[in-house]
């Protein structure tokens, strides 16, 4: 049975998830054949163009682009709206049943029908495939996707969850084509075929084109018909150096903290050039492995939290570009608190770190070795560390080193429990507390290293998930970041923020800087 007949529909008050989420917007989206071209550089890849494996922000910022999701993050909001959908919503009482209707007339670039099937398959691929460097590890809640109709998908998941709407939002909910991507494995060839605003023309190691696709249909409008998308391949000084010799129009993830800092403190104006600052949820954590002989110990943990300055890395290191954090969820998102704050203070503690070290039967100075990785987390990665180190060693209560190794040996070597402190940072795929928490705990999460609290993750994440009103997980929410400060398995060092640098003649680029991390191509315009 249809079960979209047997419950009513809700109107949209109470939350995200509780009620009918209906199109507002254009129905079809402006072709932009009279716009500009726009070129932009950045210091991040793009690993994948098949939606299926891509699960960096380089990769989501061209599924954002180049396919459709049922529902997308407005510009400025947090809540999804509908996108290749006309409406959806929770159809049954315990929101373990979500229905889509499909806009009427969707197509891809390459001319072919969008139709529920293609949905379905979207999604069966995705978690057939269940790539490791993929998202389909953001779906363990989805049962089945059925088709009553062409028009019409329904979602059956295993347990409720409130934030599904969110996930199906993300990059992780590209549409694909049916008859263009392979049931059994992964596209090769670095083309893409979607439905959204833009197609991709051509794709290399250097540089991917962009142009409007004619057989968009959504909310988007673009102001630009063309883009290109320049990689430097995390090269600050040459991405600085195309900005300054007039190659960009556009510098976006990827300048160092003080080039910013440099141009939004020339007051001669004589560059060209303007930054605009954006919100983000982006943040970066040191991670404590449970399992390791040194971190292991809960009286360490305490004595690194209660030494760390996050002021003096934030102003040291990255020049402003960055704020404190003192919990797992950031400002902005709901059920955000301070619990670090709270639990450690502000400022170091050289007293209190002794003694949670002696509560520990230690007393002489902590061994520890600090692992860090630029070429994934910013090239400013390795001077923080260093900075750390002499943070826990001004103390005389450590005897800290760093050591920075390749991208590909460190996820190799954290999977293997070798480190003790290790850094992470995580750009959100929704712009829900859920997002800040779910993947970092219980089995196989994301972080690796060997914490488990059964509250947290037989309790309080469960419970969260399945509340349709999202403001009504605070409580929740908070009991969690308790536990967190308590037991320590990460330690939040800062929440960055969003920056571009643009062209005096570019405009638009601050509706492509908020929460939601879509960085979104049909804003930006040139003069």
């Amino acid at each position: 049975m249809n079960m979209r007949n047997q419950w009513p529909v809700l109107p949209i008050v109470a939350g995200l998830a509780s009620g009918l989420l209906t199109g507002c917007g254009s129905e079809t989206g402006d072709s932009g054949s009279s716009g500009s071209s726009v070129v932009i550089g950045m210091s991040d890849d793009v690993l994948a163009t098949d939606p299926a494996s891509g699960y960096d922000p380089g990769s989501w910022l061209l599924f954002n682009n180049v396919f459709q999701s049922l529902l997308s993050f407005p510009k400025g909001g947090t809540e999804p709206e509908p996108e290749a959908a006309k409406e959806c919503a929770f159809t049954d009482a315990g929101t373990t049943v979500y229905t889509c209707t499909l806009r009427d007339g969707l197509k891809f670039s390459n001319g072919d029908a969008l139709t529920s099937a293609d949905v379905k398959y979207s999604f069966d691929r995705m978690l057939k495939i269940n790539d490791d460097a993929g998202p389909a590890i953001m779906f363990p809640m989805l049962d089945t996707v059925k088709t009553p109709d062409a028009q019409t998908v329904v979602f059956h998941l295993k347990y409720p969850d409130a934030t599904f709407p969110s996930k199906i939002a993300s990059g992780a909910g590209s549409i694909v084509d049916h008859q263009e991507y392979a049931t059994n494995g992964l596209r090769k060839d670095d083309k893409a075929v979607g439905s959204g605003p833009y197609k991709l023309d051509s794709f290399s190691d250097d540089k991917a084109v962009f142009s409007v696709n004619a057989n968009y249909k959504g909310t988007a409008e673009a102001k630009s018909s063309s883009i290109t998308l320049k990689f430097f391949h995390g090269d600050q000084e040459r991405l600085k150096k195309a900005l300054m010799h007039d190659e960009l129009d556009v510098a976006y993830r990827g300048l160092a903290a003080d080039d910013i800092a440099d141009i939004e403190n020339d007051t001669t104006d004589s560059s060209g050039l303007n930054v605009v600052e954006g919100s983000s949820a982006e943040v970066q954590h040191l991670v404590l492995n449970a399992n390791d002989p040194v971190t292991g110990q809960l009286g360490v943990r305490k004595a690194i939290a209660y030494l760390l300055d996050r002021d003096a890395l934030v102003d040291d290191i990255y020049q402003g570009t960055a704020t404190p954090l003192y919990s797992i969820i950031p400002a902005g998102i709901t059920g955000h608190s301070t619990s670090f704050f709270d639990t450690y203070g502000a400022r170091p503690s050289r007293s209190k770190a002794e003694a949670a070290l002696r509560t520990e039967g230690i007393t002489g100075k902590v061994k520890l070795t600090l692992w860090s990785t630029p070429s994934r987390y910013g090239p400013s990665t390795d001077a923080e560390f260093k900075a750390i180190a002499k943070q826990l060693n001004a103390s005389g209560l450590f005897d800290a080193t760093v050591k920075s190794v390749a991208y590909s040996q460190y996820e190799k070597d954290i999977a293997k429990g070798k480190y003790g402190v290790y850094v992470k940072g995580w750009v959100p795929d929704y712009p829900d507390p859920d997002n800040f928490t779910a993947p970092f705990f219980g089995k196989g999460n994301v972080l690796n290293n060997n914490f488990t609290n059964s509250t947290i993750t037989g309790s309080l994440i469960p419970k969260t998930a399945a509340e349709s009103d999202r403001s009504a997980t605070e409580v929740e929410f908070g009991k969690l970041q308790d536990l967190v400060a308590e037991e320590l398995p990460v330690i939040p060092i800062w929440q960055a923020k969003q920056y571009a640098v643009v062209r005096d003649n570019v405009y638009g680029i601050e509706n492509c800087l908020d929460a939601s991390t879509v960085f979104r191509f049909w804003e930006i315009s040139k003069d």
